[in-house]
């Protein structure tokens, strides 16, 4: 009688081959809907907190706290204060320079650290820089300029004033129209063109006119440069010094600058 074959049979288990991999596929299902909840929150946040997240991203290592990368993700909690204004400075100074078409323009521009804030200083030159001759309508450069910065200071909490002066040069004609008008004309030009181009439309806390009376040269008040648009970045309120400079001291002055008064000299330029 034949031998009967022998039959050896495996015992094959299935569980070592695919045990873990729903794992990694269920981790990566769950990353990508919180992924999606979080651009969900994103779109119904305000532009500030958007602002801020983006600014982390394009700065990680959290250096845009102090000014921010072209003022990125600063956010509602970022203050300008004495502390880190002059971060602001730099910073409005390196994108000047980075627009080349603005380079004949820079040394019209002056910033200046003060007691108030930031005064940023458009200065006029013989031929008209930012503004037509004896005109409050902004020409090519001064609309660049003043969207430029725009751009830049509508991303700070801080409120601004803007400020028309004008040289002490008389003017002849143009019945009533003095130099109180244009330098109070130059500065609403100015806060229009502004709010139309970053600046939020509760961030201008005054417009002033000021005329003559404020030169930047007394010594020469036949000079150019005496006629300018500026702009001050207040520090926030509760980073005010009591000895320093009160802003309420000149909004007297600006509402003596806002009444023409007759036989007032007109500016020219």
């Amino acid at each position: 009688m034949p031998t009967p074959p022998i039959i050896i049979k495996k015992k094959v288990s299935h569980g070592g081959h695919h045990g873990g991999a729903w794992k990694v596929a269920y981790a990566d299902f769950v990353t990508a809907m919180m992924a999606l909840f979080i651009v969900l929150w994103l779109l119904n946040t305000s532009k500030q907190i958007q602002a801020a997240v983006g600014g982390y991203f394009k700065d990680p290592t959290g250096t845009s706290k102090k000014v921010g990368t072209n003022l990125s993700g600063a956010g509602e909690n970022f203050r300008l204060t004495k502390q880190n204004m002059a971060d602001l400075k730099e910073q409005l100074q390196k994108s000047i320079r980075s627009i080349t078409e603005l380079e004949n323009l820079r040394k019209n521009i002056e910033m200046t650290v003060t007691a108030e804030g930031l005064r940023i200083e458009l200065l006029e030159s013989d031929n008209g820089t930012f503004f037509n001759s004896g005109s409050p309508k902004l020409n090519e450069s001064g609309q660049e300029m003043l969207s430029l910065l725009a751009q830049q200071l509508g991303q700070v909490p801080n409120r601004v004033s803007i400020e028309g002066h004008t040289d002490a040069k008389p003017f002849v004609g143009k019945g009533n129209y003095s130099n109180w008008e244009l330098s109070a004309d130059r500065a609403n030009a100015a806060r229009r063109l502004m709010q139309e181009s970053g600046l939020r439309a509760d961030q201008v806390e005054q417009v002033r006119g000021f005329a003559d009376q404020r030169l930047r040269t007394p010594d020469k008040p036949f000079e150019a440069s005496n006629r300018r648009v500026s702009i001050i970045v207040q520090y926030i309120s509760q980073d005010i010094e009591p000895d320093d400079a009160s802003p309420a001291k000149e909004s007297t002055s600006s509402e003596k600058a806002t009444e023409a008064q007759p036989g007032e000299k007109a500016d020219h330029h």
